[in-house]
Order: structure tokens, then sequence, then C-alpha cells
């Protein structure tokens, strides 16, 4: 039956006490709109179309599994033909999630033809979406269904005329590889995505070069699985991706590399090591800069499939100087990236890290391109984990302290904000002396983006410096941002004092922060923004600091600011009152109860009956919440 027949009549008819999940007794209200829904479906509007789609589960649950079968599922199939990429997109991902609609996996396979249609779509993110959708209800199909079912879908869209049909089959062979036990059909599901690393059109190839990472790293969890000749059929297919014409295709050899090495190194085979040793040297230093790019950008991992032979290690060393000295500025910051984790692999060799690796960064560090000192800026520091005392502070440090001078900001904040590993190794003094001028530069940059960043760098170095450095340096800087012109900024500002406070503790915030804080030029608080910024401060600060404080510092203030000119003052004092009863009762409410019922409460009264409407519904909801902390 089609669903375009679906009427008031025939769904009360058709109503079966188990179909009835969420009806209740009034079946026919209840499902009248599913009814209207069904018809969305045939909506002119795209809009009221993908609506409609979103809500399928509400459908098919009302239907019930088999009416879900027999009516909805062929009604889906029909839209899957003729209709908009909005609408397909919806229809694939909601199929995905569709098996316990349609009774479980035992009618899993009714999904397939509607998935099989949108997997052929020419739109990518429909393909995408019904390829993940096949292999989700792959998932719930039994040993039977995979071989009478889904393996047939997968031959049918490999061997289609379509190269979307073929791209989207390269997906699927995931979902099977490792469930099928019969070499013989294994062998020739492997030989069919050979023929996809082979095909005429590069889209194709690059699919099935994407994907084949994913089945040997399947084999991989299942050694015991995959026979000598299944290796055949991977090598051929690395070796055809290898020496593919099409940039497109052949950077993915490098992912592939990576998990045929995993995998022999599991199988603690090395009579393959020296050749695909050769294999990654080539990719290192193809013509091809997309190549290479792709190598540089995972050599650390690549680089670490030999650590259990350094003389292969050390074989990497001049391919990698050729990527730190390569062209394209892409490839140098990839790799510049990559610079400690291959070090880590040399840890054995100090001579070759003193000699060719840290001259490689020094050039680095002043590369004419300045994504490429960024890039290098995020890592370098892990560097000194590898060093002494002694050879850091030769070596590394004129480097770092060159970098902190940088003209490009982010250089110096990624410096900055990973200093932890250089003060765990030689002390955050040997840097003080850039550090601070750096510093300086960054929290006045004219780029307010630039001056939030070092903001949220702020605790981390807190925590390295120590308070009396801190106090001596910093503390001017963190104060100094609260009254800066950017919102943003004087909001993080606030966020940062409530950090501080938890690294040196509410004493040190009493003495350092509030009491500054308190003694602010009485000229500039005549303007609201500085009354506004002060107010915010301190209340931030209440659930940090001891109740010492807060009644005798911040609460003063903060009640002196209740009769305030200004009404958004006022009503952020009514959301003051409210923080400091809630870290009042607490703490101790017994002891503080005269306090709150003498002063604050009176005060509350007396906003809630103010003359401006958003103080008086402010003061409100903070009287509603006192008096609920002080029950």
């Amino acid at each position: 039956m089609n669903i375009d027949s679906v009427n008031d009549s025939n769904i009360a008819a058709k109503n079966e006490p188990t179909n009835q999940q969420n009806s209740g007794d009034n079946n026919q209200e209840d499902l009248y709109p599913l009814a209207l829904l069904m018809d969305e479906l045939k909506h002119d509007d795209v809009a009221n179309r993908v609506d409609a789609m979103k809500k399928l589960d509400t459908i098919a649950i009302a239907l019930g599994p088999e009416r879900t079968r027999e009516e909805l599922i062929p009604f889906l199939t029909e839209v899957a033909q003729d209709d908009e990429d909005e609408v397909f997109a919806v229809l694939a991902d909601e199929l995905g999630k569709f098996v316990p609609f349609v009774g479980g996996a035992k009618f899993a396979t009714i999904l397939l033809p509607a998935l099989e249609i949108l997997a052929s779509t020419e739109e990518t993110l429909v393909r995408e979406k019904a390829v993940d959708s096949l292999n989700i209800v792959s998932k719930d199909l039994s040993a039977d269904q995979i071989l009478d079912e889904f393996i047939p879908l997968m031959e049918h869209l490999a061997t289609a005329e379509w190269f979307s049909s073929k791209v989207s089959s390269c997906g699927l062979f995931k979902s099977v590889v490792v469930r099928v036990k019969d070499d013989t059909l294994r062998k020739n599901l492997l030989a069919l995505y050979l023929q996809l690393v082979q095909d005429d059109t590069p889209m194709v190839r690059r699919a099935a070069a994407k994907h084949l990472p994913n089945l040997v790293d399947l084999l991989t969890e299942n050694p015991n699985l995959a026979t000598a000749e299944d290796w055949d059929y991977i090598s051929t297919m690395f070796q055809k991706i290898f020496n593919d014409t099409q940039d497109s295709v052949k950077f993915l050899a490098v992912d592939c590399l990576i998990s045929i090495l995993k995998y022999f190194n599991i199988k603690n085979d090395n009579t393959h090591l020296k050749d695909l040793l050769e294999s990654a040297i080539k990719l290192i230093t193809d013509e091809a800069w997309r190549v290479r790019y792709m190598a540089a950008d995972k050599f650390s991992i690549l680089a670490s499939q030999f650590k259990g032979n350094q003389s292969y290690i050390n074989e990497l060393v001049s391919p990698f100087l050729s990527l730190c000295e390569d062209n394209e500025s892409d490839v140098r910051k990839a790799i510049a990236e990559q610079v400690p984790g291959f070090a880590t692999l040399l840890k054995d060799s100090p001579t070759i890290v003193l000699t060719k690796i840290i001259p490689a960064v020094q050039n680095l560090s002043i590369d004419e391109n300045e994504t490429v000192r960024a890039s290098l800026a995020l890592k370098v520091t892990n560097l000194v984990s590898i060093m002494t005392k002694e050879q850091a502070i030769e070596n590394l440090l004129p480097i770092l302290l060159n970098m902190l001078k940088d003209e490009f900001p982010e250089v110096r904040l990624n410096i900055i904000a990973n200093l932890k590993a250089v003060n765990e190794v030689i002390g955050i003094d040997m840097l003080s002396d850039s550090l601070l001028p750096a510093i300086t530069e960054l929290a006045n940059d004219v780029n307010w983006r630039v001056r939030l960043a070092i903001i949220e760098y702020i605790p981390v170095l807190a925590e390295h410096l120590g308070v009396q450095f801190f106090n001596q340096q910093l503390s001017d800087f963190c104060l100094s941002w609260l009254w800066d012109t950017v919102f943003s900024i004087r909001q993080a500002a606030v966020n940062n004092l409530t950090k501080l406070t938890k690294i040196f503790g509410p004493d040190w915030c009493r003495d350092e922060i509030i009491s500054r804080l308190l003694k602010f030029d009485s000229q500039l608080l005549e303007n609201f923004i500085y009354r506004f910024t002060l107010l915010s401060a301190l209340t931030a600060l209440v659930p940090v600091i001891s109740t010492d404080a807060v009644t005798e510092q911040v609460l003063p203030f903060v009640k002196h600011l209740a009769d305030d000119a200004v009404p958004n003052i006022r009503f952020n004092v009514a959301k003051s009152y409210a923080v400091i009863v809630e870290a009042l009762t607490k703490k101790d409410k017994q002891t503080y109860l005269s306090l709150i019922q003498e002063s604050i409460m009176p005060s509350l009264d007396k906003l809630n009956k103010d003359d401006d409407n958003d103080v008086k519904f402010f003061a409100k909801q903070s009287l509603d919440k006192c008096s609920n902390l002080l029950k």
C-alpha cells in the first residue's frame, strides 16, 4: 500500500495495540498529525519536506514495525529517487537509525535498497551520509544477511557505470572484510577493491586510497585472519597508489604506508622493513609538494614505525632535513610541528640532535614565513625533554629567546603558552628578561584578539613563575586589563582574576587584588563603565575568597552602589547580593544570618521597589533566591 492512501479511517482501522506505544486510547486523534506529516513529504516546499524527514522516527514509532516495512519504507524508497539533495541528506541520515523501527535486525535489509539509491547520487554529502548509514545498518546484519544482501549491494555499486556509485562502495568494505571468514570470498572482495584502486577515474582511485588504511587496520586488529594472498593484494594496491600519476591520489600513500608498517610491527615481521623504508624516503622526497606535505604532516608517526631499528631512524635524518628546507612554506610549516617528535626518536644519538636537528630548528625559527615560525613555536619547547640542562641552555635557549622577540604575535603567544617544559628543565628565570618584554608587547597589542590570547595564558604562566615574580612583574597587567576599551577583554580579565585566586589562594587575592581595586581612583569611578567592571570583578571573586574578605571588603562596596544613579549598576548590585548570600550561607549560615537579614535583605527590598522595571525584576529574583537559601 502506498503511503499516499493513508487517511484518518485506515489509520484507525489498522491500528493494533502493539503499534500504539505513545498513542493511548485516542488513536485517531493521535495519528491524524502523522497523516499530515506524510503529506508534507510530498509538499512543494523543500523546507517542509526536510522538516518532515526529520520526524520520520515519530511516524515509524506510531505506525509500528509492520506498517513501517509495508508502507513507509516503500514510500521513502520512491522519495529517494525523486527529490532535492537537502531532503536526500536528511533521509540518508535518518535511515541509519531505522533498524529498531522496522522490527529489528531480522528485517534490517529492507533499508538497503533506499540507501543504495542514495549512495549513488552525485551530491557528495548525500553519498557520505548514505555510506555511514549503510555501515551502521551492517552492524546489525547476520552473517547470512551480509553474504546474501550486503555484499551483492557492494558489488553492484563497485561495478556500476557512474563514478559516484564506485566512490560509495569504497567506504563499505570495512564493514565486511573481517566478518568474512571464507578466505576465497575475502580474496574476491580484495580483488574487487583492487579494481577500484586501478579505476580510470581519479575520484574513485582517491576514495579507494582513502579507505585502504581502514582495511589494513582491521586486518592488523585480526592478525590471524589475513592470508599471504590477502597481503599480496594489499601490497599491489599500495604500489598502485604509490605510483599513481595524480598527486591527489598519491599523497594518500603515506597513510597507507603507516598502516602497513603497523601491521608488520604487530606481527614482529621485519622482512619488509627495508623496502618500506625506501618507499617512505621516496614519498618524503617526492617531486609533488602535496605528497611531501602529507609526509611532513605525518613524519613523527611514520618515523616511529621504524624505532625498532635505530639505523633506519638515522637514515630518515637527511630526508627530514630536506623537508625543513623545502621550497613550499606549507611543507616547512608541517614539518616544524614534527621536530620534537622526530628528535625524541634520536635521543640515543645526541650528537645528531645537536649537530643536525638544532641547526634546522634555528633556520625554521627565522623562516621568512610567519606561519612556519608559529608552527615551530607550538612544539619547539618540548625539545628540552631530550637534552641535559646544560645542552638546553647552550643550544635551545638562544632560539627561544629570539622567538620571544618575534614580530609576529602568534609566535610569541605559542612560546609563552608552552613554557612548562622549559621551566621543568632549565627554570623560567633564564627566560624572564625576554619574557616580560614579550608579554608587555602582547598585552598592549592593537589587535584585541592578541590581548585576549595573552590573558588566557596568564594563569599558566602564574603557575610556572610563582607568586613573588608574578606580584612584581605581572599583577599590574592583570588589573589594567579590567579597564580595556573592549568588553571581551574586560570580561576575560575578570575571569582571569578568579583563576589566579584559585592558584595563589584567597589571602593573596585579598591583599594583592581586592585591596588595590578598592583604592581605585574615585574620579575614574565616576565613569559608569569603571563602576560596572569593578562590581563585576568583585562579584566574580566572591566564591573563591574568604568570607571575611566578602563581609569586610566586598559587601560595603556593593551596598554603596545600591543607590547608584545608573539602573544597570543597581540591578547588577541585586544580582551581586544573591552571589554574596550564597557564599555566606554555604560557609556558615548561622554566623552570617543576622548580617544578611539586617543589611542585605533590606537593601534588596528597597531595590525591589525601584522605579526601574529591570532593577525590580532582578531584585525580585535575588530576593526569592536569598529567601530559599535562608530556609
